[in-house]
């Protein structure tokens, strides 16, 4: 077995000659290994290996959200039927005269009673100051939510409604 010798150097920083000794390994200790070639190896194969699971992670992912089922299309608008205008009390004795607009679908039954949406209208808009419903945002908002309650209430038969009459006194 060949023995190998080190070199130690004990020149200072800016100091004279260099002095060197040869230091003899210790015994039993195995040669110094080259430096090993499969750190390189190591790190591709997980850069490989992230690769491949984010590709598949993707692909699957992908393949869930195509197979969802597509959104039913919106239903048919029929023809408007036209609410006549009524008077609903606010706060401080202010009333609101209130005319409504129920925009039906193609295959709704031909004797929609609007009594059901007058009942509604009524509930959502009375004992309100004139102040909150005199806002457009607020006056959006109340008239979104009177056409969720109307969709419910007449079974999807009704899919909009429009105002046809808007006046506080």
């Amino acid at each position: 077995m060949p023995v190998e010798q080190r070199v130690v150097s004990r020149q200072k920083i800016g100091g004279g000659a260099p002095s060197a000794r040869v230091v003899p390994p210790p015994d039993g200790a195995a040669p110094a290994a080259p430096r090993s070639r499969r750190r390189p190896v190591v790190v591709v194969a997980l850069v490989l290996a992230l690769v491949v699971a984010a590709a598949a992670a993707w692909f699957l992912l992908g393949r869930d959200t195509a197979a969802a089922p597509a959104p039913p299309p919106p239903p048919e608008a029929g023809e408007v039927l036209q609410v006549e205008a009524i008077s609903i009390n606010l706060a401080d004795g202010h009333y609101l005269r209130l005319g409504l607009g129920l925009q039906l679908t193609a295959d709704a039954h031909e004797a929609v009673d609007p009594s059901r949406a007058l009942d509604l209208a009524i509930a959502q808009y009375s004992g309100r100051s004139v102040a909150d419903i005199s806002e457009p945002a607020t006056r959006d908002a109340l008239k979104a939510q009177l056409a969720e309650q109307l969709a419910e209430a007449y079974e999807g038969e009704v899919i909009d409604v429009y105002l046809t009459n808007y006046v506080t006194q």
